[in-house]
């Protein structure tokens, strides 16, 4: 059974399908938008969700659990839901599987390793597994729906990968105001990240050994989770040995994130790919220095002070001694009589 249509000059209904969607930075856009959310309207939510902000009373929730049975389930009522006079948005990456391609239905697409030819390097193999699953059902089911992505190199990965045209529509749960405490400025280079692969802690920790050995020890703050912070062990302990200062930071709530940036001097992001990259417009909003990435999805939202190559632990290095006008010292280029010189010289 399919809701009535809606009477001439009154809004259209509005299905937002996130049966998938309970934590981590989907939650975090999610909850704003259910907030945002007018009747009519349909949720279908994982009972994951909790607790949920306040609704207004006209707007339905339906809820699903985080099994094979309840996802199916799910699919099955947004099927129900798929009709021409509704608008629907799949709020977790994938097309509906169930759902009938006439319906007006669109795809908010934000996890960049499902668009190959993204590296699953790194991650854990049940993730793996998974991620192959989805990547196979965004493909097979990518006429359903239309895609709509948060930044320019999403679109054009999304054009690589299926020959498809995204929407680009940058969306955010709002900007933290800058935080007007005075703050003690404790953390030299700020890096706000979870702890996944492709964010190039590794490298950054490489970068932050080297130049403690060459006697420079800024601070560098990390925002990890414990389980990151254990998978990093190794590299933050070779890091400390050689004498740099690096401070474990718990990660932090949205309304937290404005003191965080008040205690530091700049912000570094060497991540290797985003969907959009949300603390580089939030660092840009606290008008602090940004030393980050080479990459395509920096320069879609911002213009670095500096950059640098994230694969290269000596590239993060040198941007960070330019930042700090410490700039490695350049070899001094001999001619031929130079190098003779220099061998004949030699006992």
């Amino acid at each position: 059974m399919t809701d009535a249509p809606p009477s001439p000059g009154s809004p259209r209904p509005f299905v937002l399908h996130a049966p998938n969607v309970h934590g981590g930075g989907g939650r975090a856009l999610l909850l704003p938008l259910l907030e945002a959310l007018k009747p009519p309207a349909t949720v279908l939510l994982d009972t994951r969700l909790s607790p949920l902000p306040a609704l207004h009373p006209g707007v339905r929730v339906l809820r699903f659990p985080p099994t094979l049975a309840g996802r199916l389930r799910a699919e099955i009522a947004l099927r129900r839901l798929a009709v021409p006079e509704n608008d629907i948005l799949c709020f977790g990456n994938l097309p509906p599987l169930l759902a009938r391609a006439e319906a007006n239905t669109t795809v908010f697409l934000q996890n960049r390793y499902l668009l190959p030819p993204s590296p699953l390097d790194g991650l854990p193999l049940r993730t793996k597994a998974r991620l192959v699953i989805e990547r196979i059902w965004l493909r097979s089911r990518r006429g359903a729906a239309r895609l709509m992505v948060q930044s320019e190199t999403m679109a054009a990965a999304a054009r690589h990968a299926f020959g498809q045209t995204a929407e680009v529509c940058p969306f955010t749960a709002g900007i933290p105001a800058p935080s007007e405490r005075a703050a003690q400025k404790t953390i030299d280079f700020l890096y706000v990240a979870s702890g996944e692969a492709h964010k190039n802690h590794a490298t950054l920790l490489a970068a932050w050994e080297g130049l403690a050995k060459d006697g420079l020890t800024p601070t560098l703050g990390l925002t990890l989770a414990p389980p990151d912070q254990a998978r990093l062990q190794h590299a933050l302990e070779k890091a400390r040995a050689a004498g740099a200062r690096i401070a474990l930071l718990p990660p932090r709530s949205p309304d937290e994130m404005p003191a965080l940036y008040a205690a530091a001097h700049a912000v570094i992001y060497p991540s290797l790919f985003e969907s959009f990259g949300l603390p580089l417009i939030e660092a840009q909003a606290a008008g602090l220095p940004i030393l980050a990435a080479e990459r395509d999805y920096v320069r879609d939202l911002v213009d670095p002070d500096q950059s640098f190559d994230p694969t290269s632990h000596r590239s993060i290095a040198r941007a960070v001694r330019r930042h700090l006008g410490q700039p490695a010292p350049r070899p001094v280029i001999l001619d031929a009589s130079g190098l003779l010189a220099r061998l004949r010289g030699r006992r």
